[in-house]
């Protein structure tokens, strides 16, 4: 129902603002793919990852469950860009041929670097300041069959230390700068206004009268 300062709209996308990461997997001939996305969320040590089912991700992840989440910082929006439009898929399947072309070295494409991950066989992403390393423990097709929920553990979490506290062991926000994709569109994060109270790195409780 429309009101003086809502109406009711119909958007093409609900990206309303996440985290942009990019994923490695493994190719069936040992090289890694490396595609972008921005559906995620975590809980304790499990992540869940949107993934479209018609990708050499999903494909990859079936069949072997190791991965790699990188997360890149607003500097690096470009070479997230350039992967919009490259699979990994040969030949191109045929409801992304219209947009997509097969790229079979995507680090190479995007002018990024691999880096050699601790436990699992996929590659990180060196210009990235945040990576987990993680194993698929369940994916489950979604209602329409277009995408894959993706139940991934985190088996070890690489920082830079530019981006660490001063314990060492936790993400100082103020350094940390990933970048946003809001509807279609890249962003830095926006200026501290808050944090809870569970925060390990917060200087005191927050002030909430």
């Amino acid at each position: 129902m429309a009101s003086a300062d809502q109406v009711v709209i119909e958007p093409s996308v609900l990206y309303v603002g996440t985290p942009t990461y990019l994923i490695a997997t493994e190719n069936p001939d040992g090289t890694a793919n490396l595609a972008a996305a921005s559906s995620y969320w975590a809980l304790g040590r499990m992540l869940v990852l949107g993934i479209e089912v018609d990708g050499q991700t999903a494909a990859n992840l079936l069949v072997r469950p190791d991965l790699t989440v990188s997360f890149p910082s607003a500097p690096l929006w470009r070479a997230v860009a350039r992967l919009s439009d490259l699979t990994g898929r040969d030949p191109v399947p045929a409801a992304k041929a219209a947009r997509y072309r097969f790229e079979p070295d995507k680090f190479r494409a995007a002018g990024l670097t691999p880096r050699a991950s601790d436990l699992v066989g996929p590659p990180r992403v060196a210009e990235c300041a945040l990576a987990f390393e993680a194993r698929v423990r369940r994916a489950t097709p979604g209602l329409d069959g277009s995408y894959l929920m993706v139940e991934a553990e985190v088996l070890r979490v690489h920082a830079d230390r530019a981006v660490l506290d001063p314990t060492g062991q936790h993400i100082d926000p103020t350094a940390w700068n990933p970048l946003v994709y809001a509807f279609r569109h890249f962003f830095e994060r926006g200026v501290e206004v808050g944090w809870l109270a569970s925060s390990p790195t917060a200087p005191h409780p927050p002030v909430l009268d």
